[in-house]
Parts: C-alpha cells; structure tokens; sequence
C-alpha cells in the first residue's frame, strides 16, 4: 500500500487527489465564506476550471495578491497547464488581483550574513512543510494536502516520496533517535512511524475518538513522544516501544494548543494560540501548570535558550516574547514590521532567536540578539509561501520552507562580520 517514488503525479491524478481530499474538507468553492464570485473578464472560466477543482476559490480573493510573473511562478508550484491557458490565467489574476500595498517587510540591516537554498519539491499542490535535517545531511519534510513524506539529498538534489494514508493529512514531522521519521496524522487522529530504510509504517490511532487532529510532535529526552492537538485542546504522550497514548485536556477552553518544546529540566512547555497563555506540563504527571502572557496575545510556537529561558513568537500582536520560567515575568518586543507581521515560527541557535515575519510579502526571516536588543532580517527569496515551522540542522543552520509553494530549504548562517 506504501511505497516510495521519485517522480511527480500526473496531472490527471493528481487533480482526483486533491479534489477528493480538499472536497472533503470543505474546502470547495468559497470555504467558510461561502460560494465567491469572480470579477468578470478574459479567463475567468479557465481560472474557475483549473483552480476551483483542487481549492476554494477565496484562496485567490483573500491573497496577497501578485503580478502576472508572480502568479505564473505560484501556478506553476501547484498544477502543469499549457502555456496559452497559464498567460490567460496568470494575465487575468494579475490584472484583477495585483500586489496588495504595504505588506512588504521592513528589513533591518546587519553584520550577520544569510545565504538561502531551496528546493521545489516533485508532486505539486502537496503544500511542504515542517522540513527537517537529520545527522546524515538528509532533509525531510510532510505534504499536507496529499498525505506524503518526502526526503531530499541537498548534495545531489535527489528527493523521493512516501505514500501515506490518504486520511492523514500530516501536520509535522520529527525524527526518533534511530532515524525514523514519526508524522501527525492531523487529518485521521493519528500518528505514524515510517522507517526509511524499507518504507514501513505503523500507524497509531488516537484512543479517544475526541483527538481529532495531531498537530506538532516532539521527542523528549527520554525517547517519549509528546504532541499537540489542537482543535481539540489536548497534549498527548505517545511511548514508542508499547504503541501505549495518553492524553489530556487542558483547563483552559479553546487555547488551542499549537508549537510545544522541552526545557533542560525535562519540562515541556506549549504554546497557546487560542489565549494570551503558555503551558508548563510535567512529562510524567502531564499535570500543566499556566502563564499568562499580555492581553491579546496568541503564539504559535516556542523555543528555548540554554538558560531555559522561554521565547514565543506572540503572532497577533507582531511581538517577539520572552518569559522567565521561574517568575512568570514577561517582557516583549516589536516585531521590526510592525503589528500586523505576524511572527510564526521561531528557532535558536547558539542562543540566537531566529523567527519569521509571516504576514508580509515576502517572507521575512528575522534574527534576534537577546544580548544586544537588536534584530537583524532578511526576505526569503520565494517569499509568498510562509515558513510555519523552522528548525535547526546538525551544523547549526535552520531548515525552512514555503508551504504554499512547494519549497523547502536553508537558511545557512555565516559569521558575524566586525561593525565599522
């Protein structure tokens, strides 16, 4: 039923795959929002054909909005068209939904240099995401929308692809010790295990058919899995050698648990995105102990310095965050393209905070010295897709992504130039 592969769907297929998937989703048509009308003009129908049969239309109407070389390069990360039917479609996009003013980031200037690679990845429309690099240079990564893992050779280039149940629609991936790569089967409640070295995998089925959707995995020191659920306000811990699940709710209705990391003391902290909260769970009790964070705060994800100390990307007030574990005290900064940039995912290396600015075009990555107070940033290249998880390689750079186009990668950090 699993199996690997190195090249792309065909189109045909591939269009069946997501329109089943994303059909059963709800995500037809205008989604949430109800049916959406399209502007009249040439390429109206053609767009209506070729975009509504894999997403819902109010993906074009709530974007960002691009030029007509912008939307054919977005195009071309989801679907093969023929060039007639891709300048018809991309004149039309760009003619009626053009760049929108004043979301470009504002960059900060620096002494620390960046250099990014990335890669389109082989079937498209998958949205890529969560990618990380084990010890052996490999980059691993999930597609969502289709239910796959993949795993490129940076060195060659070479990717390939695992199957998975069509259901499972994978949030995040982690890697276990022995170099299994473990994904959150946030569309079927479940998680599963898959070993490279023959493409098996074993699937774990939530215990309680409240779980709905795994979200973000961890292994904690000991070899435990930990995770988020989301929606449905739960963390659970997975034991890899009995398959045994234990799960609970939080206390705190709807907060909506999202990015969660552990602590040198084996504490794991949860990053709240429903309430101006962060959790503290003892990994053996389970018990969490909460934080609150300012008003109106929501984060997505976390990271932790050597000192334990505790960083959040606080999204919905474009703040980078710090809390002392000990105290509770908070203290917070704006993000340098202002409230509305939202900060979403967030990393350190060598006790640098790394996070991105994801509300603006392009994505912007932004380095924080806590030392100094000072922020440096720089614009991903592709820049449209937004990284949603970042996390830092062996040798101390950070795999990135853009899910919205089909692209992992890597910010490679160089050494800090002198100041004049």
């Amino acid at each position: 039923m699993f199996r690997g592969r190195t090249v792309s769907f065909t189109l045909a297929l591939m269009s069946l795959a997501l329109a089943v998937t994303l059909q059963a989703q709800g995500r037809q048509g205008g989604g949430r929002g109800g049916p959406v009308q399209l502007p009249d003009g040439a390429g109206k129908d053609a767009v209506s054909t070729a975009c509504a049969s894999c997403h819902g239309l109010n993906m074009i109407t709530g974007s960002v909005g691009y030029s007509q070389d912008g939307w054919r390069d977005l195009i071309g990360t989801m679907i093969e068209l023929p060039q007639a039917q891709a300048t018809t479609i991309s004149q039309y996009l760009a003619s009626h939904f053009p760049p929108k003013p004043g979301r470009e980031p504002k960059l900060v200037p620096g002494n620390v240099t960046v250099t990014f690679r990335e890669w389109k990845v082989p079937t498209l429309g998958q949205r890529s995401r969560d990618p990380l690099q084990t010890k052996d240079g490999t980059i691993w990564w999930n597609g969502q929308f289709i239910s796959l893992v993949g795993r490129l050779n940076p060195n060659t280039g070479e990717m390939r692809e695992y199957e998975l149940e069509r259901a499972s629609r994978p949030h995040s991936i982690v890697d276990d010790a022995a170099g299994n790569i473990w994904y959150m089967g946030n569309g079927n409640g479940t998680i599963g295990k898959l070993v490279p070295a023959t493409g098996q995998i074993t699937i774990h089925k939530m215990p309680d058919p409240a779980a709905r959707d795994p979200h973000t995995g961890i292994f904690a020191k000991d070899g435990t899995l930990f995770f988020t659920l989301q929606q449905s306000n739960m963390v659970g811990r997975l034991n890899p050698s009995t398959g045994e699940i234990k799960l609970i709710t939080l206390t705190t209705p709807r907060s909506l648990p999202y990015g969660l990391k552990q602590n040198s003391q084996g504490t794991i902290w949860i990053a709240y995105n429903g309430t101006n909260k962060l959790g503290a769970m003892d990994p053996v009790t389970m018990e969490v102990r909460e934080f609150a964070t300012p008003e109106g705060s929501r984060s997505r994800r976390l990271a932790i310095t050597s000192d334990d100390t505790v960083w959040y990307v606080n999204s919905s007030l474009g703040r980078l965050g710090r809390m002392n574990p000990k105290t509770g005290e908070v203290k917070e900064w704006p993000s340098p393209s202002g409230p509305d940039s939202h900060p979403y995912a967030i990393e350190v290396v060598d006790d640098i905070i790394w996070y991105n600015e994801s509300n603006q075009r392009p994505d912007a990555l932004v380095r924080f010295d806590p030392k100094t107070e000072t922020f440096q940033s720089w614009a991903v290249p592709s820049g449209v897709g937004i990284i949603r998880h970042m996390r830092k390689t062996p040798d101390g750079n950070l795999a990135i992504h853009q899910s919205s186009t089909n692209r992992v990668g890597l910010a490679i950090i160089g050494k800090q130039r002198a100041s004049n």
